[in-house]
């Protein structure tokens, strides 16, 4: 084939061939360096979002459903007769929980309506209205001892944990309170008015004073042998018979309301520097595998215990781990939009949250999609 060729022909046409065929070999090479080019891009980019997002639409699957929790005691010593309710028994506000033996307790009001009446007849004046008022009155002191005793809890939280309840439960628990508040004392003018119907003498009378007091205590104690639900809930913790003696103070049950339940999430210190109150959020909860369900931002926390020394002690320096530092971490509390998730949201349940911090559509989109992938996910767990 070189035959008619100079020497130099045939050299240039060898370079020639050998010039092909080395490109011929650096293109078959080009799919292993194209595969190579889109998996550094692919990397770049979830990089890239990895970084906004942080900020963005921020993300924990650190989270619980938190919610008012409450040990059901009795106020006063007995037998329990009836159990009105059994484990796990979603319950209203007013539904009987417990009664204890009312028998001893309707005996005291017996003897001191007795005793009230004999001290009537002594200074000769009509008891039949103090009789009615001091009853009227330990009804209505036992439901601002009810009150009372709701609204320390409704603080207590609020104190402890702001933004977990609403002001709509804290303003409930207020009025509710005042409401009770005004009762009594209304109960007690009108205690004092039958009192004053037995004259100059009979106000006087310690012993008609001390008759009613017993009275009153009597009533109190008898309205308290039946433990009522605070409110709508769900009664947990209930290991409870007839016959069981309860003692004054001693946890019988626990009540899980159904209305003051939020989810506390703790997020990374650099998730929350676009968070504001109010933005919107949505939740998966591992109970409810596939579903999602939307809720707002109702509180961030304001620090977090950093182990401080106590007084006397030496300070002790933070020793970082590697070259990148484990983030801190704060709490957030997240409550439910509507009652879509009402029966699910189960007190210490797991949750995922995540945050959207403003109107950015592609990683809004994106956010939206992992926390559905993430509730898919759940079916795993």
């Amino acid at each position: 084939m070189n035959e008619g060729l100079t020497p130099t022909e045939v050299h240039e046409t060898a370079e020639e061939t050998e010039a092909e065929s080395s490109d011929s070999e650096k293109r078959k090479m080009d799919p292993a360096r194209r595969i190579t080019l889109v998996v550094l891009a692919v990397v770049a980019v979830l990089f890239g979002w990895h970084v906004l997002a942080d900020r963005a639409t921020p993300y924990t699957d650190l989270a619980k459903v938190d919610g008012y929790v409450v040990p059901i005691a009795a106020q006063v010593p007995g037998y329990v007769t009836e159990v009105g309710v059994v484990l796990n028994e979603a319950v209203e506000e007013g539904d009987l929980l417990v009664r204890i033996n009312p028998v001893p307790y309707q005996l005291a009001v017996n003897s001191a309506r007795a005793q009230l009446e004999l001290s009537g007849q002594q200074v000769e004046a009509q008891t039949s209205a103090i009789e009615s008022a001091a009853g009227r009155l330990g009804v209505q002191r036992a439901q601002l001892d009810r009150s009372q005793r709701y609204y320390n809890r409704v603080s207590a939280i609020a104190d402890r944990n702001p933004g977990a309840l609403s002001q709509a439960d804290i303003d409930r628990a207020t009025t509710q309170l005042a409401s009770a508040e005004a009762a009594v004392l209304s109960a007690e003018a009108e205690l004092e008015r039958a009192r004053a119907t037995l004259g100059v003498e009979g106000q006087d009378n310690p012993a008609i004073r001390a008759a009613a007091a017993a009275l009153e205590q009597a009533e109190f104690d008898l309205e308290n042998t039946e433990i009522r639900a605070p409110g709508p809930g769900i009664v947990g913790d209930l290991q409870l018979a007839e016959g069981h003696f309860a003692a004054a103070g001693q946890p019988l049950a626990t009540f899980i309301s159904a209305q003051d339940v939020w989810v506390r999430a703790d997020m990374r210190e650099n998730n929350l520097g676009r968070m504001e109150v109010g933005n919107p959020a949505e939740i998966a909860l591992d109970v409810a595998p596939g579903r999602v369900f939307r809720g707002y931002v109702a509180s961030l926390s304001a620090g977090v215990s950093t182990g401080q020394q106590a007084r006397g002690d030496l300070p002790t320096a933070e020793q970082a781990q590697g070259w990148l530092q484990d983030p801190q971490r704060f709490p957030i509390v997240v409550r439910f939009e509507g009652e879509e998730a009402r029966g699910l949201r189960r007190a210490g349940g797991r949750a995922s949250v995540i945050v959207y911090t403003g109107s950015n559509p592609l990683l809004n989109l994106a956010g939206k999609a992992r926390i559905r992938l993430t509730a898919l996910f759940s079916y795993l767990r």
